[in-house]
């Protein structure tokens, strides 16, 4: 049965991402800190960031133009590498690993619409991202993905599904096209 959507009946009332005024000065702080271009100091976005709640490793590298919707639903393993323009759309938790690389333009997905229903309703599952892990640049994490250690998403690929341990996943949605090997 074909039906419409009705945006007007679209109700999300149910969720709660976070204390109002601490959602209204993270906006400001995330355009002043994190998404400007000419603050080049990675210690400060990082003292920002756990200002407001996000748990950050040690050693992590977070590059200028990186947008994060809600800090207080972030944690950051150590050793970790945020690239330039990086969005980490968190409206569930994203948990990332030690010795993580996302590169830039890559895009973390916590929120969907689902759009069986006429009402459009919001659909939110937290991300994991296990130690290891590369997720190349311009590539799409969708919610409620596990990429397990040391897997790669290479560049321009989206993962809709979970990615297996030392997996090389590609393309659109992401396949398994190799094993990962590390060399001393």
């Amino acid at each position: 049965m074909k039906g419409k959507v009705k945006l007007s009946e679209y109700n999300n009332s149910w969720y709660k991402p976070g204390n109002p005024i601490k959602r209204f000065f993270w906006y400001f702080f995330n355009i002043c800190f994190l998404l400007n271009p000419y603050n080049p100091f990675g210690g400060l976005r990082k003292f920002v960031l756990r200002l407001f709640g996000a748990k950050i490793g040690k050693a992590v590298v977070i590059k200028p133009r990186v947008n994060i919707k809600y800090p207080w639903k972030l944690k950051v393993g150590h050793y970790t590498w945020i690239g330039e323009g990086v969005w980490i759309d968190n409206l569930d938790e994203v948990i990332i690993g030690d010795h993580v690389c996302i590169s830039q333009g890559a895009f973390i997905l916590c929120g969907n619409h689902n759009y069986s229903k006429k009402s459009f309703d919001l659909m939110v599952k937290p991300i994991l991202i296990e130690d290891g892990v590369w997720i190349g640049a311009k590539t799409v994490v969708c919610p409620g993905v596990k990429c397990s250690t040391h897997a790669v998403l290479t560049v321009g690929s989206i993962a809709k599904n979970d990615m297996e341990a030392y997996g090389i996943y590609s393309g659109n949605p992401a396949v398994k096209v190799k094993e990962r090997q590390i060399k001393d």
